[in-house]
């Protein structure tokens, strides 16, 4: 019977933790509603951190004190990593992705939960130790990436509009030029929706050479916000020198040929070796 209660704790606990990412939980909380003592529930939090932890799956964060608790906190580091793009690579390099006028189609990757938590805990592996205090878009394919990214961090996400709404009140607007069109557009964000001084991160889901990406930093220095890296799902090779100096792409698109034959996505240079 005892056998049977641990079991239970150790399913009830571990489903709270991984449904709760980045919360500290004072263990007091496990002890109400599981009626274990707190001791019981140390040994079990341990059996949990190790087992995450061999799966690569992210850690547990024990903080002691008073106002200490556990956390789950997730990542996806080497192995797991090269799975998820490796496999994003495969998928994306088919010609059935390409669509006229050279765009590469990804909205239904996009969209499909279980994939993007994956890019999104890659994304967050990499940022987590920057501390950063938001995670921000543009709208709309970015979403998703940006909503994975910032649960796995626990932080809000932000997104930017391409043009400005009556419902979100004063907004803050700059227009910027395409780096790939070359046509000047214009983007907007919600003074309400981002703290003055914040620390953020940019992500988005395609970047040809840059602008969207500029365009980003450029009205994140509206807000005096620190930008502290660029995450891509994809970057297209050419042109080598973008509109932005330093970002961070899981996978690069080494060109866009005629009717997507010989189309090839590639896992970025990070994932060389490693």
């Amino acid at each position: 019977m005892e056998r049977r209660r641990r079991v239970d704790r150790l399913v009830a606990l571990t489903h709270y933790l991984v449904e709760h990412p980045c919360q500290l939980v004072p263990l007091s909380k496990f002890a109400d509603e599981l009626g274990a003592a707190k001791s019981s529930l140390s040994e079990d939090v341990a059996l949990i951190k190790r087992v995450l932890g061999e799966l690569g799956e992210g850690f547990i964060e024990t903080v002691p004190g008073a106002a200490g608790g556990v956390r789950y906190v997730p990542e996806l580091k080497e192995d797991g990593a090269r799975e998820v793009v490796l496999r994003l690579a495969a998928e994306l390099s088919q010609e059935i992705r390409y669509l006229p006028g050279g765009f590469l189609y990804l909205t239904d990757l996009l969209f499909m939960p279980s994939l993007m938590e994956s890019v999104g805990r890659i994304f967050a592996t990499r940022f987590r130790e920057l501390e950063p205090e938001r995670v921000v878009t543009v709208e709309t394919k970015g979403i998703p990436v940006a909503l994975y990214t910032a649960r796995a961090l626990g932080v809000p996400a932000v997104i930017i509009r391409r043009e400005g709404r009556v419902t979100e009140g004063p907004a803050v607007s700059i227009n910027y030029l395409s780096g790939s069109t070359r046509r000047i557009q214009t983007m907007s964000l919600a003074r309400r929706a981002l703290p003055q001084g914040a620390r953020v991160v940019l992500v988005d889901d395609f970047m040809r050479a840059g602008g969207t990406a500029r365009g980003m930093m450029d009205l994140m220095a509206e807000f005096e916000a620190t930008v502290l890296g660029t995450g891509m799902l994809v970057a297209l090779k050419e042109p080598e020198t973008k509109l932005v100096s330093d970002y961070f792409s899981l996978l690069v698109l080494k060109e866009i040929p005629e009717n997507g034959q010989g189309l090839v996505v590639q896992p970025a240079t990070w994932l060389e070796g490693g």
